[in-house]
């Protein structure tokens, strides 16, 4: 009896894993051995050309920048997370200051991206108070370059960081630190031998919730980047919508989901020994 409504509380989570994931993926996989059609889409003829057309400089130089951005933005948003969550967890402000963390997510994802450029523009407000101040004489390139995409991915992802790092600090237990400091101990000391030690558990979540949507980006990188910041995530829409070649997106997305997958297991495998002694 126990083991019938067993099997019926699962069958509602391992329908929506199959019909969202699972047939989505297979699709995906499915197409990247198929051959491009004459007006585009798909040829059902078996073919690895799409995998062969990868080999290419051009590509390799996209995925390095795509993996550049990634790891850059994601180092940032954590040494931002660590010191913004550890504040809010010891502040008698806490509420508010989660309020303000969640606040950016009460606007449009594009409309946020959108302000970014009014700021940075060559018109925005940025070169504006700079020209005013006399701090420059002519307007400042600060879009369209790799930078821009770092500062923008950084702000859009940052309170995915802050949130599981703040539920992790809070419940740590700072007399742990007070008696590292009576201990001889000062305060870095502490906090690189005591705290990070004890939060490795929320610093993992943190890198993964703001790596994996940071390395798939597209939306920050086609506006905020332009042509000279592009990341595969630009190259997959650009063969899906212009050339329709469906199965070099389609191979494209499998490397992709592929290098996350690794990435994710090696990241969670080099971190399952640290958090075992620390529980």
């Amino acid at each position: 009896m126990k083991r019938r409504f067993g099997s019926l509380y699962v069958m509602p989570m391992t329908a929506w894993i199959t019909l969202f994931f699972v047939i989505p993926i297979s699709i995906i996989v499915f197409y990247s051995f198929l051959k491009k059609g004459i007006n585009g889409g798909i040829l059902l003829e078996f073919s690895l050309d799409a995998y062969k057309v990868l080999n290419n400089p051009i590509i390799f130089k996209i995925m390095f920048n795509t993996l550049n951005v990634a790891f850059f933005s994601t180092l940032i948003m954590v040494a931002l997370a660590i010191p913004a969550a550890y504040y809010m967890a010891r502040s008698k402000y806490k509420n508010f200051f989660m309020l303000l963390v969640i606040i950016p997510f009460w606007t449009n994802f594009l409309i946020r991206i959108y302000a970014w450029m009014s700021i940075l523009g060559n018109n925005g407000i940025l070169n504006n108070l700079l020209l005013k101040t006399g701090l420059i004489t002519e307007h400042i390139q600060f879009l369209y370059n790799t930078d821009a995409v770092i500062l923008v991915t950084v702000y859009s992802y940052l309170p995915f960081a802050i949130l599981p790092l703040y539920t992790t600090i809070e419940k740590f237990d700072f007399s742990l630190i007070d008696a590292a400091r009576d201990l001889g101990a000062n305060k870095l000391t502490a906090v690189l031998r005591i705290l990070l030690p004890n939060i490795r558990g929320g610093i993992t979540t943190a890198v993964l919730f703001t790596f994996i949507p940071a390395f798939g980006s597209y939306a920050i990188p086609q506006i905020i980047g332009g042509t000279h910041s592009y990341m595969l995530g630009n190259v997959i829409a650009r063969e899906l919508t212009v050339t329709r070649n469906w199965p070099l997106a389609s191979s494209i997305s499998v490397v992709l989901t592929l290098l996350t997958t690794v990435g994710v297991l090696v990241f969670m495998k080099l971190n399952k020994p640290v958090q075992s002694r620390s529980n």
